[in-house]
């Protein structure tokens, strides 16, 4: 059996001028990276104002398990069936990031025959967005730091300070570090921190401003630190927007590649959702919406946490109207999430799917919540049984969920022709009548509950001193109407990772809240969920090498 890999490598690509054609694109439109990768001008994106609006699919998930889900695979392989049935559809996707790359899952191209392409480019350095935000992101640091050391016109407050600087790298040695030490001259010594890039407040701004200036309307917002007199200290007070406009301006525009079969890819902005909202640019999306009849989009980790927040923050903020979820579970997945050991999910055992797909009833139940047409697919493994599909179709079907099999890893877009009928068919004869979980006006507290009690389950929440402080601080400076961005573990329902299934009447724990001015939202952090994380015992670089020809090897 072929790897992703190799069956990548071996695929013959159109030249991206082509790929561009399709979908109306003129050469003059495009900044090459390459034969196969540009960007869309901003000449490019100001044409595409006035033209309809496509229909708008998102691609969701259970909870994620070492079993293996496929979400972006669906994503893609949904987009080449489309083909395959004479639609125009153009895939709106993230861009990986170096860490769980080099970390765990080693790519995240999609897999099989439903990958986009090139894929060593797509996760490795791609066209430099990450390395933009990252320099983006730590200029300001080092602008923040020089200020205080050039003597502290601004009066802030060292033990006040909150904005991090980042690396796109698992690194947990980065956490909390001391800085400054050494020399009067080398700075003033005090506690950092780390965060991965996908979850600097860069990274969400890059992804929720829809041109330059709005860009730079946020950077100037963004709260870097606290003075003596406990006020806000922005990026707009440090005369920092300007020069960090200019290392974000090319980063901004959207990236088009192709899958496996030529469908059109936008590939834009990456942050994880399980610390950060999950979703690729809203440049992107609305650029796919005018550009094709179907936006087929993805949000990260489970519907607990990617889908929640496209709806509840990207939707909210960009003005989105969504058509139709798909919800991506596989049997070995439920089955895993009904207790049965990693070795045995090849097996059929029936009461083990019954104990887990509790999981999926959960996710159908949330999605429904926000008045959108869910679809049900299947990833199709090999060990799948016939009675194990069944039961799920029946499962699905009983509940008001339309359910279709998807084959698309195997088969590319024509494993996934029944899916795309089955999508096709659902925005024909459902309306979507899309609404958000809760109002602008409710209290964050109460925001952050309805969240924890309505999507996760929980019976209660419990807020640390230090969070309530911090809620009503907040509210004292003018965030309360800001939506709430819950930061907490992809593999549970609930804060607590080995909780698997349906977890319910559990405590959600908030140790802490801050605000992500720029980017307009309220973070609350749950558990012990980490915004660096670190390399497994056995990371997938230990696997990643290039031959002496140049091929990468290992990359999946």
């Amino acid at each position: 059996m072929k790897t992703d890999i190799e069956i990548a490598q071996e695929a013959v690509l159109e030249p991206i001028g082509k790929i561009a054609q399709q979908l109306g694109i003129a050469e003059e439109d495009l900044e090459y990276y390459g034969k196969y990768k540009a960007k869309l001008t901003e000449d490019c994106l100001e044409k595409l104002q006035g033209k309809p609006d496509g229909k708008l699919i998102l691609v969701t998930a259970i909870n994620p398990t070492p079993a293996g889900e496929g979400k972006t695979t669906t994503s893609v392989g949904l987009g080449q069936a489309f083909g395959k049935l004479g639609k125009k559809a153009v895939i709106a996707l993230r861009e990986p990031s170096l860490g769980p790359c080099f970390g765990i899952k080693g790519g995240a191209a999609g897999g099989g025959y439903a990958q986009v392409v090139p894929m060593e480019d797509l996760n490795l350095h791609f066209t430099g967005d990450f390395h933009a935000i990252t320099s983006a992101n730590n200029l300001l640091a080092a602008l923040l730091d020089n200020h205080i050391q050039q003597g502290n016109e601004l009066q802030i407050d060292t033990r006040q300070i909150v904005w991090k600087r980042c690396e796109d790298m698992n690194d947990r040695v980065l956490r909390n570090i001391v800085v400054g030490l050494g020399n009067k001259t080398d700075g003033v010594v005090r506690e950092d921190h780390f965060v991965i890039t996908v979850a600097s407040e860069i990274m969400a701004i890059f992804c929720l401003a829809e041109d330059i200036k709005d860009l730079k309307e946020r950077l100037e917002r963004i709260i870097v630190a606290y003075n003596y007199a406990g006020e806000p200290v922005t990026a707009g007070d440090l005369q920092a927007v300007g020069a960090m406009t200019a290392l974000l301006k090319d980063a901004m525009k959207p990236n088009l590649i192709q899958t496996l079969e030529h469908t059109p890819a936008l590939i834009h902005g990456g942050p994880f959702a399980n610390i950060a909202h999950g979703c690729n640019s809203v440049r992107a999306t609305r650029a796919a919406l005018k550009l094709a009849d179907y936006c087929i989009t993805e949000a990260g980790f489970g519907a607990d946490l990617g889908a929640e927040k496209f709806f509840d923050i990207k939707c909210r903020i960009a003005g989105l109207k969504p058509d139709a979820v798909v919800l991506v579970a596989t049997v070995r997945a439920l089955k895993y999430n009904g207790g049965m050991e990693k070795t045995k999910l090849g097996s059929e055992d029936l009461d083990a799917l019954k104990k887990g797909i509790v999981n999926l009833e959960k996710h159908i139940e949330n999605l429904q919540k926000y008045g959108v047409p869910v679809v049900v697919t299947l990833n199709s493994f090999a060990t799948d049984t016939a009675a194990e599909v069944d039961f799920v179709r029946s499962f699905c079907e009983s509940r008001n969920c339309e359910f279709a099999l998807s084959q698309v890893w195997e088969k590319g877009g024509e494993g996934g022709i029944a899916l795309a009928e089955k999508v096709l068919e659902t925005l024909e004869k459902r309306e979507s009548n899309f609404r958000v979980l809760y109002e602008d006006e409710i209290p964050l507290e109460e925001k952050i509950k309805r969240v924890a009690v309505e999507i996760y389950g929980a019976g209660s929440v419990s807020i640390s001193t230090l969070a309530e402080k911090q809620l009503k601080r907040l509210e004292e400076l003018g965030f309360g109407n800001l939506p709430v961005c819950m930061a907490k573990n992809q593999y549970s329902l609930s804060d607590d990772p080995k909780l698997l299934g349906r977890p319910e009447g559990f405590e959600l724990t908030v140790r802490e809240v801050y605000v992500s001015a720029g980017a307009g939202f309220v973070v609350a952090l749950t558990g012990d969920i980490m915004t660096m994380p670190g390399l497994p015992k056995q990371p997938a670089a230990h696997r990643i090498d290039v031959n002496e020809k140049g091929v990468i090897t290992g990359l999946f």
